[in-house]
């Protein structure tokens, strides 16, 4: 699983769900109280299913979504598919900003999530700013070396922390290859 610290901002919806989109849409927001933030989450815990943003790394022919987008080509949203939200909860809420708390598997896109939780509201809103804040084992508290500590020791004690945190055994991946019937296998 992951986890996340997602600040959104309601009121204004962008092209590319956060804060490096061009504004798509503008809406009142005056009406939304911290009660109903806190209701609308319920809705987006658990397995649910999230359409992904058009700007993003999931790939048309070979080639991101993103990359099409910024050269100005056409490109249909992807349907919906099936991601999971472990927890959800409500940080901060000072408007128009919130921040959020998320637990999430794999493919779960936070800028679509906060874009979501802005049209359950009956208004808009955008991603303003993301941590990840845990990968699998790996936490930013107890894992990143602050740069107090970017020494060769400290950066040694580190590595072999985290590395104490990985599988044995190396993961096999089957990669296709240019050539049909033919697969590349990997250790990472």
């Amino acid at each position: 699983s992951q986890k996340y610290t997602a600040i959104g901002m309601l009121g204004k919806a962008t092209d590319t769900l956060d804060a490096t989109g061009k504004v798509t849409e503008e809406k009142p927001y005056d009406q939304v109280t911290k009660g109903d933030l806190e209701n609308v989450l319920q809705k987006f815990t658990g397995h649910i299913m999230q359409v992904p943003p058009l700007y993003s790394a999931l790939k048309k022919d070979g080639e991101r979504l993103s990359t099409l987008m910024k050269r100005g080509e056409a490109v249909e949203a992807k349907p919906a598919r099936p991601v999971r939200v472990y927890s959800l909860s409500l940080q901060h809420f000072q408007p128009p900003l919130f921040t959020l708390d998320v637990e999430c598997g794999g493919g779960f896109y936070v800028r679509s999530l906060v874009s979501d939780i802005g049209k359950e509201l009956s208004t808009c809103a955008t991603m303003q700013e993301l941590t990840r804040t845990k990968q699998g084992p790996f936490t930013l508290e107890e894992h990143a070396l602050h740069e107090d500590k970017w020494t060769i020791d400290e950066i040694a004690r580190s590595l072999e922390h985290c590395t104490s945190l990985l599988p044995r055994e190396p993961s096999h991946k089957k990669l296709k290859t240019d050539h049909p019937g033919e697969t590349a296998v990997i250790c990472e």
